[in-house]
């Protein structure tokens, strides 16, 4: 029997998560334009899937939203230049997650030149729409980097009939994706309707927590909209809670629809987007000029100014705290992403990705980290977990390295929110030990992999 498509008056109920402090700081400050830094460095691994190749070579001219790296892989996106000038070199740098990847540095000439070739694209029908995502360069710009066309390849045996709108943005300090609804409402509106309308979708939920309320306000006159003649778009606030930015977690509080273990989105029904990757996309649609800036919030103690910064992809940490002023303290920590599921990150010599959504340097005060101790068997841990999972049996497993007993206890499951950590009153380290967990399973796949091809 068909589910008959209804508007929860209220969030489902979810399991887990916890009450981190907000700190939005920067949530009422206009977004600023940061100047054309001299240089970029464009990496060019910035999506879950294929690395790209750089399509271009030392000496060579590009202009801005020219494509200097692409893969012929299906789950990858290619990368353009976010400014104009001279490619000066094709080198190695270290990724926050400690990878080295290839990156492209080009020199700046100050002109920010358009690639000539730039036009709004023909869409028409689903074909021309995967077509337009692709070239748009488009990733999930929430943090995890999913290429957006195959998120939106539907495939045919699965019905996807509820589209939802992620502003969650649950994470302290982080408002870029609060920003992106104040100043940039039009787009976020226009990519609504035009997803819903060319991928046939019969209800859309905008979920945002409800410690924005004046980006709610906002929410609603689109979605009160004269286009929504079927009153078929909807926003519903959520109660302030750490992780319903997570699809998973988000999917169950609008639907009350739950995703198998180990499937997608799409197996429960649902398409979840970013409310920054919608508008970008509706931007592309429009202009024709691909994604070669995001937003970021700058923010922590150690930040002598902060604020949301509208940057060039490829722009250096270091470049982008300057302009905050610089620190006002000695940083002790620096990351790259929220407190709870970003990048530490050894120094500011990093550069901007598609993906990355915060700066965040903090004090020797506020980086402080408690000494674990052996765990008390309280079951915090279990109670917050939002998968339902229990981390002091995954994290038993994985200190034995029994990769049997760790696939029993789900591990691959885990989303690494930190919920477990948060609350854990021995102060254990306990995503760190899954995260182990998962190269160590990993490892074992690439080790099996040779012998199951009779190598």
């Amino acid at each position: 029997m068909e589910e008959k498509l209804t508007f929860p008056k209220k969030p489902y109920r979810t399991h887990g998560g916890v009450h981190v402090p907000h700190r939005k700081n920067t949530a009422s400050i206009q977004s600023v334009y940061m100047p054309v830094p001299s240089s970029v460095t464009i990496s060019m691994s910035q999506h879950i899937g294929a690395v790209c190749k750089p399509v271009v070579k030392v000496g060579d001219t590009v202009a801005v939203g020219q494509v200097i790296g692409d893969s012929d892989a299906y789950v990858s996106a290619p990368i353009h230049s976010s400014i104009s000038g001279t490619v000066k070199k094709i080198d190695k740098i270290t990724a926050p997650d400690g990878s080295k990847v290839d990156a492209i540095t080009i020199e700046s000439d100050g002109e920010m030149r358009m690639y000539e070739g730039i036009k709004p694209p023909v869409v028409n029908n689903i074909s021309d729409l995967l077509k337009a995502t692709r070239e748009s360069g488009l990733v999930g710009l929430g943090g995890a980097g999913f290429p957006t066309h195959v998120k939106l390849n539907i495939p045919i045996d699965k019905n996807v009939d509820t589209l939802i709108i992620n502003l969650a943005e649950c994470e302290p300090y982080i408002t870029a994706d609060h920003r992106e609804v104040i100043e940039n409402s039009w787009n976020i509106m226009s990519g609504i309707y035009t997803l819903k309308d060319i991928l046939g979708l019969k209800r859309v939920i905008i979920g945002i927590e409800d410690n924005k309320p004046d980006a709610i306000k906002v929410l609603k006159t689109i979605a009160d909209n004269e286009i929504d003649k079927y009153d078929e778009v909807r926003v519903l606030p959520l109660k302030a809670s750490y992780p319903y930015g997570a699809e998973k977690v988000l999917i169950k509080a609008c639907t009350n629809r739950v995703v198998p273990m180990g499937k997608l989105p799409a197996d429960a029904g649902c398409l979840v987007m970013n409310v920054a990757s919608i508008a970008l996309l509706s931007y592309y649609l429009k202009s024709g000029i691909p994604l070669i800036k995001r937003r970021i919030t700058v923010d922590g103690d150690a930040i002598a100014e902060p604020k949301n910064v509208i940057v060039p992809i490829g722009t250096s940490v270091k470049d982008i705290i300057e302009f905050c002023g610089g620190y006002k303290v000695e940083p002790k920590k620096l990351i790259m992403g929220g407190p709870m599921m970003g990048s530490s990150v050894s120094d500011d010599s990093l550069f901007i990705a598609k993906q990355n959504n915060a700066i965040l340097a903090f004090s020797e005060k506020e980086a402080k980290l408690q000494e674990p101790s052996a765990c008390i068997h309280c079951g915090k841990c279990v109670d917050a977990c939002p998968m339902c999972l229990m981390p002091t049996s995954i994290c038993k497993a994985v200190n034995s390295k029994d990769v049997d007993a760790m696939m029993k206890a789900n591990i691959m499951n885990c989303m690494e929110c930190g919920c477990c950590a948060y609350v854990c009153p021995a102060n254990r380290h306990l995503v760190n030990n899954i995260r182990l967990g998962k190269q160590i399973i990993n490892n074992e796949k690439k080790r099996l992999m040779p012998l199951k091809e009779g190598k």
